[in-house]
């Protein structure tokens, strides 16, 4: 047995150059580089080896952990998980900064691998810059923090320990069902510690995922329960897009006739305008999906978590004899609801069931419904796409501040509606453009609107619903896919909550354009408050006024076109739809990253669409419209399921 003494740092480096994944026999790379920004407690280990030997790994150059962590995010998801960066800061705000974008990274099952640096194993220097000392334990470092939002965490006190950790690592972070955060904890002398790690330690890896297939019994009761049901229909969740199952549930229910609906994540797995394609569900769906899933009397979940946006908090499958079948890697996911589980990969999952129901006769009983409930929104997306500011115009919200639109006009001179925003959008820029999404109202307005039959084009963060999401996982987008245009879908309130990664896009030479919906506030949260009675309290952005002390003074008004010019990026300001539409034009025209800023009216997103929210309401018995939200509370509680 051969011996390579070198520091752990290096050992690290050589051990991510070597790692491969294999699906469905294609062999790719997984560890493209690693997103750092060097600070006190990894750049003299782990940079040091960077700097000497990185081998095939990229080193990035990020601006703001949280940032760059949501850029390798973006990278994987769009890699179909199947690619990613690692990220690496330094031992105190640095690594806390990324805390949550791995708690991002876990609740939408997303491989992320973080190397947090320490304080120092030996504590000869203790208390070093940065270090928080708990009086009860003195082996809790900000690392610890990640304990509760990582699949995997582990610390290496020791050089021996870097072996088992990454390994474990690498385990879940090609685990289809496990994938999510990874945090190893690095302290920095550990870091610079040499040791003689055996030669094999460093071969070529090959991680195979691997396909599920499903079990014969369990396969066996699904399929015998379709067969007994008139009314199914379907979800596609983000298990279909990273299996690439697309074909096998187009197949499934064509051959059947069962329309399906689409979940943030499956958005995009299958072509908008395939027949049977009721679009966006739940929540933040629309009124093709939400009608026929309320009346369903089968839902076949595929690769999705059935979060309570999907279901509408468990409210929305409002038939009583409805049941369940849900096809997931995941057996936790796999029993929710009831369900008949099928635990198996997406596209191994519906193979089996086809194969199960060839020759059986079985056909659903739907005879026109989903044609006229496509029909429908068809109709309504006309209507939302062409509405415009005139004397006739109505916001589709209807809590607001009276004569809000007329303010905001006279404060930025912007005339644009938001839903007439995204057809003109999506009528002007390329077929088959990424979008990137997490936050906001928008996340709803693209479920319910956006359109597109390019494979993998939508990239909606929604699990986490992470504000900041947008910009950097835009750029890790484009590192994935670079001969792709990529669009980041960002509100004004989450656009200054992070958009640092700006700079690391121009830097890298990644074009990125980010439209921008400004609307003078959070406008999302704003509709939720004032919708449950409420007033419209710290969410739109106004000056404090001397006289009430509140902040209810005069709109605030940023100039966003400005920031991006200071970036270096191209830059435009859209306050009317011809303005919009020479921004689009002329972005497209560039190579450098562009910024529009669109200037558009607060209350002009998409409303509900059939489908319910729960959300801790109160009592109350001073204000009436409030009590009138809490009692609507208990009337949908009563016909919502419970667990």
């Amino acid at each position: 047995m051969g011996k390579l003494t070198m520091t752990v740092g290096q050992a690290l480096v050589k051990f991510l150059d070597n790692q491969y994944v294999s699906f469905d026999d294609k062999e790719e790379k997984f560890v493209d580089g690693i997103f750092t920004v060097f600070g006190h407690g990894i750049v003299c280990g782990l940079g040091q080896a960077l700097d000497e030997n990185p081998g095939d790994l990229k080193v990035y150059q990020g601006r703001n952990e949280q940032g760059m962590a949501h850029a390798a995010a973006g990278f994987a998801k769009q890699s179909n998980r199947r690619k990613i960066i690692a990220c690496a800061s330094s031992i105190g705000p640095g690594a806390a900064n990324m805390v949550t974008a791995v708690a991002d990274a876990t609740a939408n099952n997303v491989p992320l691998l973080v190397f947090t640096g320490d304080t120092f194993s030996t504590r000869q220097p203790d208390p070093v810059l940065q270090q928080i000392e708990q009086f009860h334990d003195a082996t809790v470092t900000t690392s610890d923090a990640f304990r509760p939002v990582s699949r995997y965490w582990d610390r290496v006190s020791r050089p021996e320990q870097l072996m088992t950790a990454l390994l474990n690592a690498m385990r879940i972070l090609t685990d289809p069902e496990k994938a999510g955060g990874v945090c190893i904890s690095l302290p920095q002398d550990v870091q610079g510690e040499t040791f003689p790690f055996p030669d094999y330690y460093f071969k070529k890896r090959v991680h195979r995922i691997v396909r599920m297939n499903p079990d014969s019994y369990e396969l066996k009761d699904a399929v015998d329960l379709i067969k007994n049901k008139k009314k199914p229909m379907v979800i596609i969740g983000g298990g279909v897009r990273y299996s690439e199952a697309g074909e096998e549930v187009v197949k499934f229910c064509e051959t059947y006739k069962i329309p399906f609906g689409e979940t943030q994540s499956g958005k995009s797995a299958i072509p908008s305008s395939h027949p049977l394609n009721l679009g966006g569900v739940g929540v933040t769906g629309n009124s093709a999906a939400n009608a026929i899933a309320a009346k369903a009397d089968l839902i076949i979940g595929i690769g999705t978590r059935l979060t309570d946006f999907t279901t509408g908090s468990k409210e929305l499958f409002r038939n009583k004899e409805v049941r369940f079948v849900l096809v997931n890697v995941s057996r936790y996911h796999a029993e929710k609801l009831d369900a008949l589980p099928l635990v198996a990969d997406a596209k191994a999952g519906m193979q089996a069931i086809l194969s199960e129901l060839n020759n059986s006769g079985y056909q659903s009983d739907y005879t026109t419904e989903i044609e006229e409930a496509i029909l429908g929104w068809k109709k309504e997306m006309k209507f939302l796409t062409k509405t415009v500011f005139d004397e006739n115009y109505e916001s589709f919200v209807k809590a607001k501040e009276p004569g809000i639109e007329e303010e905001f006009i006279k404060a930025t001179g912007g005339v644009i509606t938001q839903t007439g925003a995204l057809g003109i959008i999506r009528e002007q820029i390329e077929e088959d453009a990424i979008i990137v999404g997490s936050s906001g109202s928008l996340p709803g307005d693209l479920q319910r609107m956006w359109t597109t039959d390019a494979k993998d084009s939508y990239h909606m963060e929604y699990g986490y619903s992470c504000m900041g999401y947008e910009i950097a996982a835009a750029l890790g987008a484009k590192i994935a896919e670079p001969d792709r245009a990529c669009y980041a879908m960002v509100g004004d309130g989450a656009f200054m909550m992070l958009h640092s990664e700006i700079a690391t896009a121009l830097q890298e030479n990644k074009k990125i354009t980010v439209l921008l919906f400004d609307n003078c506030g959070f406008g999302c949260i704003n509709n939720l408050q004032m919708g449950k009675g409420m007033g419209s309290l710290a969410t739109m952005f106004r000056y404090r006024d001397k006289e009430t002390k509140k902040q209810d003074g005069r709109l605030i008004t940023t100039d966003f076109a400005m920031i991006g010019r200071g970036y270096g990026m191209t830059a435009f300001t859209a306050k009317t739809n011809e303005e919009l539409v020479t921004a689009l034009n002329e972005a497209q025209q560039t190579d450098n990253s562009v910024l529009i800023d669109i200037k558009v009216l607060p209350k002009s997103m998409t409303a509900d669409y059939g489908s319910w929210w729960h959300v801790g309401i109160g009592d109350s018995n001073t204000n009436q419209n409030i009590k009138a939200a809490y009692e609507d509370r208990q009337k949908h509680l009563d016909n919502a399921r419970m667990y």
